[in-house]
């Protein structure tokens, strides 16, 4: 095994241990692990960057489920019929010859397969599945957002992403979110909030797709009230108090039925 082999071992076997323990002590990780604190340290400060555990003193926890709302792996396979039938609500903002910018949610994943029927088209994305399937688009022109690579979204975040972003002006961005309290955005990293925030500067209109699930989640970061955005796409279980006040508020609300779907969100 060589050394970048067992160091991404050693990592993984970190992250199952932290999950499974909820807090974990630096000392007691240089001991199960036979290596230096130091070392620990650097694992520790890397795989808090990608978004799977938070440094606390002498230590790391688990990062709380109000702010980590699972790997992108989890994420694809939860809540299918209804993240498709967002996406196609979307896709009527479609248009061909647009600018079209997608962030690294797996709600606008579902949008993939629609731009095929809009092109010629541009897509700018920092999300890693849009650009390995949009490589294949002969269609579309695509720009894919670089900076540093967080496995856990299975995108690129922070402030080299977000100042790639800036660079570009698009005619729509697409967009989901972790969280929403109080009609307002929230993320579970400053990262994500960062190019998310840069992405809804560059675009003209900003339309936001969001399940009914995430009004009951909770993050740590506000990224917009959602009256910064032109359309928002709920689906039919979203709390009707909820849509009521967004709709006082004067944001634009379109609501999709239920309805089965075959699953094809799966990228």
């Amino acid at each position: 095994m060589t050394r970048t082999d067992g160091q991404e071992e050693r990592r993984r076997r970190l992250r199952e241990l932290v999950t499974a323990k909820g807090f974990v002590r630096t000392s007691d990780l240089s001991a199960e692990f036979a290596v230096s604190v130091m070392t620990i340290h650097r694992d520790l400060d890397a795989l808090q960057a990608q978004g799977w555990l938070r440094k606390v003193r002498g230590g790391a926890s688990c990062l709380p489920s109000t702010q980590f709302h699972g790997s992108v792996g989890e994420r694809m396979t939860t809540m299918t019929q209804t993240k498709q039938r967002l996406a196609r609500a979307a896709a009527e903002e479609l248009a061909p010859g647009q600018i079209v910018v997608l962030d690294d949610s797996t709600t606008c994943l579902g949008l993939i397969q629609h731009l095929t029927h809009h092109t010629p088209i541009t897509v700018i994305t920092n999300s890693l599945p849009a650009i390995t399937a949009l490589a294949r688009e002969p269609g579309a022109a695509l720009v894919a957002l670089g900076g540093a690579y967080f496995p856990a979204y299975d995108a690129f975040m922070g402030p080299h992403t977000a100042q790639s972003m800036s660079a570009f002006r698009a005619d729509v961005l697409f967009m989901s979110t972790t969280a929403v309290t109080a009609g307002r955005c929230y993320h579970m990293s400053p990262e994500t909030v960062q190019v998310k925030q840069a992405m809804m500067a560059a675009a003209a209109r900003r339309v936001l797709l969001v399940d009914h699930t995430k009004f009951a989640n909770q993050g740590l970061y506000a990224l917009a009230p959602l009256t910064d955005f032109d359309l928002v796409v709920v689906d039919d279980a979203a709390p009707a108090g909820e849509v009521r006040g967004l709709r006082e508020r004067g944001v634009d609300v379109r609501i999709v039925p239920g309805g089965d779907l075959p699953d094809t969100s799966k990228l």
